[in-house]
């Protein structure tokens, strides 16, 4: 397969960074276009970019020149068959539509989640959802569409929540601990988080309870019935560079046994492990044993990133079930979402 050409908008950012650190060598992309403000526009990448990663900058994507983020922009410094959009929520919705009508467009900002004709995609949960692209193409007159991923403490949520769908489930408490690198960079004041913890994090409770009604919703030909379930969500920050890990309560229409709930985790696969897609975990849910695991410091890179890990299964006296999970909030929950989503495209023919 020749390499398709992919185009980065907000490549300067924390998210923008990661999927240029993941997309080196990838088998089936290659960066041609990277797009940020104006106040990077028309610099060397390494000079526009205050780069975080812990692995070193690609030396060949260090002397890019970056360009302004806009369609004529992009078009122009070189060939675009993908363009992935890391743009801030606030200012997404207009540019990522201007892009839409000409490219596939696989977005990580929020403007576009809840759009009726617009998928919202973790590709192991809702693979289906894709169908919803030719709905939005033919009523939009787009030549290309949007595509957008959940929100990242959302993404591990459901990847748990999936398997447990088959025991009829009812209502799901969630609180989690979210790591640092959600805010972006610079992201949280260190006076502010140093001995602390936040206890809000804006929007995001709501993006939970949401989201996830979709993701797990069912898709009638038309659109997506969201799911019957009840969510309530609370939502912290605490002192963890990264990965979310998250407290889940789960009440279920049937009772099953623990080992039952931890076959159901192991068990789980979906199309990217059934096509062998180049960034798809060979397993998507980990299932820990140990009485003080997952742990943020220790499971984060499971899977390259790219497994959910959950531990502490056990019964509750209030609800059914209730365990942790933790993933990857910049891998998982970010740009190696939407690097999986875009190979599930490319496979399935969308793209």
């Amino acid at each position: 397969m020749k390499r398709k050409s992919v185009a980065i908008l907000a490549a300067t950012g924390a998210v923008g960074q990661r999927f240029v650190q993941l997309l080196e060598n990838h088998p089936w992309f290659e960066i041609s276009v990277l797009a940020a403000s104006e106040r990077s526009a028309g610099k060397k990448y390494r000079d526009a970019c205050a780069w975080r990663m812990e692995t070193d900058m690609p030396k060949e994507i260090g002397e890019m020149t970056v360009v302004n983020t806009d369609l004529k922009a992009v078009k122009e410094a070189g060939d675009v068959d993908i363009v992935f959009s890391a743009l801030p929520g606030d200012i997404a919705g207009p540019i990522e539509e201007s892009f839409a009508v000409e490219f596939p467009v696989l977005s990580k900002a929020a403007a576009h989640r809840m759009d009726e004709d617009v998928p919202l995609l973790i590709p192991e949960v809702n693979p289906e959802q894709l169908e919803l692209i030719p709905i939005q193409k033919r009523r939009r007159g787009w030549s290309g569409f949007i595509s957008t991923d959940p929100n990242c403490s959302t993404i591990q949520m459901a990847m748990t929540l999936k398997p447990l769908m088959k025991f009829g489930l009812k209502r799901v408490v969630v609180t989690t601990m979210q790591a640092l690198s959600g805010a972006g960079y610079p992201g949280v004041a260190s006076l502010d988080i140093i001995d602390n913890v936040i206890p809000y994090i804006a929007k995001e409770e709501e993006k939970m309870e949401t989201e996830t009604k979709k993701i797990l919703g069912t898709f009638d030909g038309e659109r997506v019935r969201p799911a019957d379930i009840a969510i309530s969500a609370s939502c912290n920050r605490v002192n963890v560079k990264d990965g979310h890990l998250e407290v889940i309560y789960v009440d279920l229409e049937y009772k099953p046994t623990i080992e039952e709930i931890k076959e159901a985790f192991r068990n789980f696969i979906g199309e990217p492990q059934r096509l062998k897609l180049p960034t798809a975990p060979e397993r998507p849910i980990i299932v820990r044993d140990e009485i003080d695991r997952p742990q943020p410091r220790l499971d984060r890179d499971a899977g390259r990133g790219m497994s959910i890990v959950v531990g502490r299964i056990r019964s509750d006296p209030v609800m059914t079930i209730k365990y942790l999970c933790l993933g990857h909030n910049t891998i998982r929950g970010a740009a190696g979402a939407g690097i999986l989503s875009a190979e599930l495209m490319v496979a399935k023919g969308y793209i």
